[in-house]
């Protein structure tokens, strides 16, 4: 072949390389870390999961294609949830997103640069997860779910649907930030109300199930479990609820679905598609700095008339009437 033939041709498919290669170009995988506190078997790990997952798709983003998604559930506890949340963090992802209270502190403490948008944490601000809502300022944003003062519908709620209710036990996680303000808020409305608070530790099966049994000798009583690691032990929770016919009054729907008395409470899968959106737009340039932490937008009320029936309660009309969901 001649020199100039062969420069020609050599010019010719350096002109064409780039057209037949740009089909072939893969697009850039970006990398989600998503931490949890349920069990990875849990049907509202599923749920949040696959509402994660179809968002991300409406926006976009597709698993195999721009997109890998490393899950890791914990099961609620905090050894696991620092175990994973290092884990993560080794991954590499370009953002991390973390559901519950339980979730976001140890992932911050694991990185303070790879972004992190959080879904049901109560105080991101108390508990120096955020220096603001409006300016969060570092590496995490993301959604409340929850205004102290209204832990205290809990009590209205539990002496609407049992009037006789003189003492409740209070589940919760003292070493929660969020633990420490519904206790108050709940503590000032129970005593206008006359009802007792007996707050019980729900850290230690063992010791829960032997408080509860105390607890539970005395006649009038019944329980509010607080937000914040008890939506992971709510199978244990309404069982000894039924155990010892306690009425009871939970912070979100799926205790109820479970088989829990009543609840009032935001929509937990509507914060996951706020933060998925969010998700997108730091995937796209934004930073979690400068995106504002949203507070809940649907509050809803569902009762479980089997579970009351069991308990020889009869829901009033007024509550029924308001109800968003009634589980029959």
């Amino acid at each position: 072949m001649k020199r100039r033939a062969f420069i020609t041709l050599l010019g010719g498919a350096a002109a064409a390389w780039p057209l037949g290669a740009r089909g072939q170009q893969r697009e850039r995988v970006r990398r989600i870390g998503v931490l949890m506190p349920f069990v990875a078997g849990d049907p509202e790990a599923q749920a949040r999961s696959t509402v994660f997952a179809q968002t991300l798709q409406q926006l976009g983003w597709t698993v195999g294609r721009n997109l890998q998604i490393d899950y890791r559930f914990a099961g609620g506890e905090a050894d696991s949830v620092r175990q994973y949340a290092a884990e993560l963090v080794a991954l590499a992802p370009d953002v991390i997103m973390t559901v519950g209270n339980l979730t976001v502190t140890p992932m911050q403490q694991a990185t303070r640069t790879i972004p992190i948008v959080f879904t049901n944490v109560p105080d991101p601000v108390g508990a120096g997860i955020v220096q603001s809502l409006a300016r969060p300022g570092g590496n995490a944003t993301g959604f409340t779910n929850f205004e102290y003062s209204m832990s205290g519908k809990w009590v209205e709620l539990l002496k609407q649907i049992a009037p006789h209710i003189k003492r409740a036990a209070l589940l919760r996680d003292p070493t929660a930030a969020a633990g420490i303000g519904q206790f108050a808020a709940i503590q000032g409305v129970a005593q206008l109300l006359d009802v007792e608070l007996v707050p019980l530790d729900l850290r230690d099966t063992a010791e829960l199930e032997r408080s509860m049994a105390a607890f539970a000798r005395s006649a009038n009583s019944g329980m509010i479990v607080t937000a914040g690691g008890t939506g992971v032990r709510r199978d244990l929770i309404i069982r000894l609820a039924s155990r010892h016919k306690l009425p009871a009054v939970y912070p979100f729907r799926y205790h109820v679905k479970d088989g829990g008395l009543i609840s009032y409470g935001p929509d937990t899968l509507d914060p996951v598609r706020r933060a998925t959106e969010y998700v997108d737009r730091i995937l796209k340039g934004e930073k979690p700095a400068d995106l504002p932490v949203q507070a809940p937008t649907k509050y809803e009320l569902v009762i479980n008339l089997k579970t009351a029936k069991a308990l020889g309660l009869t829901v009033p009309d007024s509550l029924l009437a308001r109800a968003d969901e009634v589980i029959e």
